[in-house]
């Protein structure tokens, strides 16, 4: 394993010092918010690795480097690029990533992510799936996967399927952002330390455990929203399908009821269909490990469907935000559509875990 002294002349996107008893992973591409590129995936697991057999490194800490975020996801523009050629690095990218979340997930140390600022996609893999997960005021954590045509991965439907009553739904088809109070409700995080001390706070965990050293930071957040609108989330989400779902969102009277419709009204109606399948039977697996499988496929098969490419082309390429999704309504997608996306990569193909 490198330290980020040896990286810094071949590859600084993603850094690595030890610092007394924590071994401190730092995302290093603030241009990007730090998205994850399959170099950075490997060289963080080959960091943690080498950290778990080391009696020196007591704990790891993962953080962003700039001031907008932790991590805005993968690199999806490379990811468009891959699906308009037909080739297969994404698939290559997404296998170790979801081996990463694997990983991180099942640490024998403490796993303390600071998830400030910007949390999406990729970003939410590295560090929600960690023991120690630390959000501030000023975090947005989202999967928004469905808004360019794909569904929640690294993990997503895993941790969103566990959220309290159908919260985990709601943020899984409407990629809706949330802040600090919401994420520690929906069980994405588990401590709030104001933005201000997080210096502070990594500089004492030099010295000592986060067991001992967090308790002197953490605080209660600013109110969140979800809570409030709970009732009306389990209500509408239980519906069957997406196109229920939505019915029985406008029907609400909650003006923030009838906002949500129009929002996943917005999105793939392929990728709302797909991510409600997921979802559901992401339920009935009994581990992280076989959730990331059934995402595998699903992310692989995706690369063949129309609206990834759109999807990521209308947001990020071109950016004129007005995707053209095929089909274009939610009646229009079939069982079967919803279907190809679960269907065996073949042999060789599927992810395992070592």
């Amino acid at each position: 394993m490198k330290t980020s002294d040896d990286t810094a002349a071949t590859d600084d996107t993603v850094l690595f010092d030890v610092k007394g008893r924590t071994g401190v992973v730092t995302l290093n591409r603030p241009k990007a918010l730090n998205a994850l590129t399959h170099p950075m995936v490997l060289r963080i697991d080959e960091a943690l690795t080498a950290w778990e057999d080391d009696p020196a490194v007591h704990q790891v800490l993962i953080r962003g480097a700039g001031e907008r975020g932790l991590c805005a996801g993968g690199d999806i523009r490379a990811i468009h690029d891959d699906a308009k050629a037909g080739t297969t690095a994404s698939a290559a990218f997404w296998r170790d990533e979801y081996r990463l979340n694997a990983h991180i997930a099942r640490y024998s140390k403490p796993y303390v992510a600071l998830m400030d600022g910007i949390v999406m996609g990729g970003g939410v893999g590295v560090s929600a799936h960690g023991g120690v997960r630390i959000v501030t005021e000023r975090s947005r954590v989202a999967m928004p996967e469905t808004g360019i045509g794909f569904v929640p991965d690294v993990g997503g439907t895993w941790l969103l399927g566990r959220a309290p009553g159908l919260l985990g739904t709601h943020l899984a088809l409407t990629g809706s952002a949330v802040g600090a109070a919401d994420a520690l409700l929906c069980g994405l995080a588990d401590h709030f330390v104001p933005a201000a001390r997080l210096p502070e706070l990594t500089a004492e965990l030099a010295g000592a455990p986060v067991a001992e050293v967090l308790p002197r930071y953490a605080a209660t957040p600013p109110p969140g929203e979800l809570a409030e609108r709970r009732a009306w989330i389990d209500r509408c989400y239980a519906a069957d399908t997406v196109e229920e779902i939505v019915e029985r969102l406008f029907a609400d009277g909650d003006p923030a009821a009838k906002e949500t419709a129009e929002t996943i009204l917005a999105k793939s109606p392929t990728a709302l269909k797909t991510t409600l399948a997921a979802l559901r039977r992401a339920a009935g697996l009994t581990t992280l490990e076989r959730v990331l499988a059934q995402e595998f496929r699903v992310s692989c098969n995706a690369l063949t469907s129309p609206d990834l490419v759109e999807g990521i082309r209308a947001q990020v390429v071109d950016k004129d935000r007005d995707p053209r999704w095929s089909p274009a309504r939610l009646e229009e997608v079939t069982d079967a559509e919803v279907e190809r996306f679960f269907a065996p990569l073949g042999a060789g193909r599927e992810l395992t875990f070592p």
